[in-house]
This record gives structure tokens, C-alpha cells and sequence, in this order.
């Protein structure tokens, strides 16, 4: 498959200007088939503790673990916080709007943004407070150090008192026009706010929205909009000082965000994001193929074609592997060391709504139909 192809193929939907444009993917019939996997052997056991469903999830969706606790939420604007040990409901509280990005969470407020561009801090099952925005977002709001963060699709961050809802400050980074229709990259390191605006890695001063360094992981490049695109893409991936992250369809690459300086940018055709340990960071390719990275140096370490033409998810690492789904409701179990295929799973008919998460020990996976699983792998 070709990059044009390949780019097409799962692009999907765009914004432009704040408003979304739905685009037909004019490769889907040329994707070959993906091999079928017979007798899976099972070298590593994943159990399955419990279930539950929370209905149908059409956003971007980031659940947010907390101890032992887990936030989602669907799309009818449903919020919901599950015990991650049993699967048990804590407190749902109904919205009223349907939601176009969350959870975001300190453990005790909860925040999301509605389709209607309203955002709303929710606590102990109740609204706090609605404040309405000036851009539609597609990545969860980020609660920490008693303000709420949001990025928009216009590429603006907002803070927000956590209390009252009272607006702090705006930073704009115009950027190309053409924005992402997925989760982005938004956290809090240590003093800074580090946000995704297009293809770099900003680190912006929390209390004043002042930038404080820019690395860039991605520069845009080629003759239209389309081919222009760089956003950096969620899940991220934070161990110490460094952060690695992808930007979509051109690049994966690492930043030492107390620096404030790039550590290693490498070509990489994929749209979902990235995971990693101390040693590796790991990331699907848009034709299914599964590459690690050295983390220090950006060395290519492996890649297996063994789930080749599949569409995935991003991935999660564990001490005991690489969890990642497929649109099919498959969920597999790679070696870190090379990335052989250890074991796999049935979850469910459709594709997983975000990236598998650690909770309470236990491995949460969400699938677009609302199942909700809490896995071990002793």
C-alpha cells in the first residue's frame, strides 16, 4: 500500500476551521486481506475478571484511571466512574449532551466537552459547573493543580479555575488548517503543561500560558492540506523526563520535556499512538505492522508483520507484553522481545474505543460497543 493510499484509507474525518468534514476513503477496497492466525499458541495466560457495558462510544475517548478507580464515558452523555477491581457501578450522572472528548481526571474531578462545545467538571456523581468554548475538542480535558486545561480544535489552550469554572487564559497557535478528529496530546510534567500543537511538543507555564520551549516532532510537508497534516496523536507515552509521542502519518519521536530539547524523531506511517517501558517504545503501523524503538536512541529494535493489514488499536505495554486490539474485536498478546504473538483473546464484534489501561492491577479494554473488560495477566 502506498503512502497516499495508506493516508486516505484512515484519515476519516478532518476539521477545518472548527468544522468537521467527513471524508470517503478511496483506497478501502485495495487493502489486501489480512492473514487469517489458526492455532494460536498460549505462551503467556490472560484472564478475564469481569464485565460490564456502558453503551456505545462514537468519540475519543480516554478513560481515566485513578487508584482504583476508572472514568469513561459514552455517547449518549452518560459519565460513569467503575470500581476497576469489580466492574461495579460508583456513580453515573446523565449530561443531557452528547460528549466529543473525556474523561480527564485528578481522582476526584471529572471533566468533558460536549458536541454542544460546553464544557462540564463533574464531582461525586454531580455537576460542578458549565462553561461554554469557543472551538469544538476532541481531546480530553486535563485536571491538575486545581484548573482544567482544554484543548481545542482551533489549537488554542484554555485554563480554567477547577472551582468556579472562571476562564485563567487562552494560548493560540495557529497551525495548518486542517485538524484531527482524535484525541491529541495534553499533560501536566512536573511545573509545565505540555500540549501537542501541530507537529510539535510545546511546554507552556500552567499559571500564565506562556511558552516556555517548543520541540518539534514533526514538520509539515507536501502540496495540500491533506499532506500538510502533523498533529500529534494520543496515547503519549511518559517515563521520567522524557515523552515520546506520534505525529500522525510522518513521525514518532521523543522530547526530554525538563529540557525542553528532542531527543530522536524517526519516519513512521501510523495514526495511533504510542507505549512504552524504560527500555522500548512500541507503535502499529497503518498496514498493521507492529514496530519497537529503542528509547534512548530511536534504533529501530523490531517489527512483526504477524497482524499485517489488520487496523489497530494503539498499544499498551506490560511487564508481560503488547496489548493491542484489532477492529475486529481481537485482542493480542506480543513479545516485547520480538514481537511474537503470545496469546489472543475475542472481546467482542467491533474495535476498541482507546488504547487498553492499567487499573487496580488490572488491564481495562473498552470496545465501541460499550463492553467494558478488566483483564489479568498473572
Amino acid at each position: 500500500m502506498n503512502t497516499t493510499s495508506s493516508r486516505w484509507l484512515l484519515l476519516m474525518r478532518l476539521c477545518l476551521a472548527g468544522v468537521c468534514l467527513a471524508l470517503t476513503a478511496c483506497a478501502g477496497s485495495s487493502r489486501p486481506k489480512p492473514t487469517d492466525i489458526q492455532g494460536v499458541p498460549v505462551l503467556q495466560d490472560i484472564r478475564s475478571n469481569w464485565t460490564t457495558n456502558v453503551g456505545k462510544i462514537d468519540f475519543p475517548l480516554v478513560v481515566s484511571a485513578r487508584e482504583e478507580r476508572i472514568a469513561l464515558a459514552n455517547s449518549q452523555g452518560e459519565v460513569i466512574v467503575l470500581d476497576a477491581n469489580t466492574g461495579k457501578d460508583i456513580w453515573r450522572v446523565k449530561l443531557g449532551q452528547a460528549i466529543s472528548a473525556g474523561v480527564g481526571s485528578d481522582g476526584q474531578q471529572l471533566a468533558v466537552v460536549t458536541r454542544n462545545n460546553e464544557l462540564v467538571a463533574m464531582q461525586d456523581g454531580k455537576v460542578q459547573w458549565r462553561k461554554n468554548m469557543p472551538a469544538q475538542s476532541f481531546t480530553a480535558p486535563l485536571v491538575a493543580g486545581a484548573r482544567v486545561f482544554v484543548l481545542t480544535a482551533d489549537r488554542s489552550v484554555i485554563a480554567f479555575d477547577g472551582a468556579t469554572g472562571r476562564q485563567l487564559w487562552t494560548q493560540q497557535r495557529p497551525g495548518e488548517p486542517l485538524v484531527l478528529k482524535q484525541a491529541g496530546v495534553l499533560l501536566a510534567f512536573k511545573n509545565t503543561l505540555v500540549v501537542g500543537l501541530s507537529g510539535r511538543l510545546v511546554g507552556l507555564d500552567p499559571n500564565t500560558g506562556v511558552i516556555r520551549w517548543e520541540s518539534a516532532i514533526a514538520t509539515p510537508r507536501g502540496t495540500n492540506d491533506i499532506e500538510r497534516l502533523v498533529d500529534l496523536v494520543g496515547p503519549f507515552d511518559r517515563v521520567g523526563d522524557v515523552v515520546c509521542v506520534r505525529a500522525f502519518q510522518s513521525a514518532v519521536g521523543c522530547v526530554n520535556a525538563e529540557l525542553g530539547q528532542g531527543l530522536w524523531s524517526r519516519p513512521s506511517l501510523g495514526e495511533m499512538g504510542v507505549s512504552g517501558n524504560a527500555t522500548q517504545l512500541i507503535s502499529p503501523l497503518s498496514n498493521g505492522v507492529v514496530q519497537a524503538w529503542s528509547r534512548s536512541t530511536g534504533e529501530r529494535l523490531w517489527d512483526t508483520e504477524r497482524l499485517k493489514y489488520r487496523i489497530l488499536s494503539a498499544p499498551l505495554v506490560t511487564p508481560r507484553g503488547v496489548l493491542v486490539a484489532d477492529n475486529g474485536g481481537w485482542l493480542y498478546l506480543l513479545s516485547l522481545a520480538d514481537g511474537a504473538l503470545l496469546n489472543r483473546i475475542k472481546l467482542d464484534s467491533d474495535a476498541l474505543a482507546t488504547a487498553p489501561v492499567l487499573a487496580a492491577g488490572r488491564y481495562v479494554v473498552v470496545t465501541r460497543e460499550g463492553r467494558v473488560t478488566g483483564l489479568q495477566i498473572p
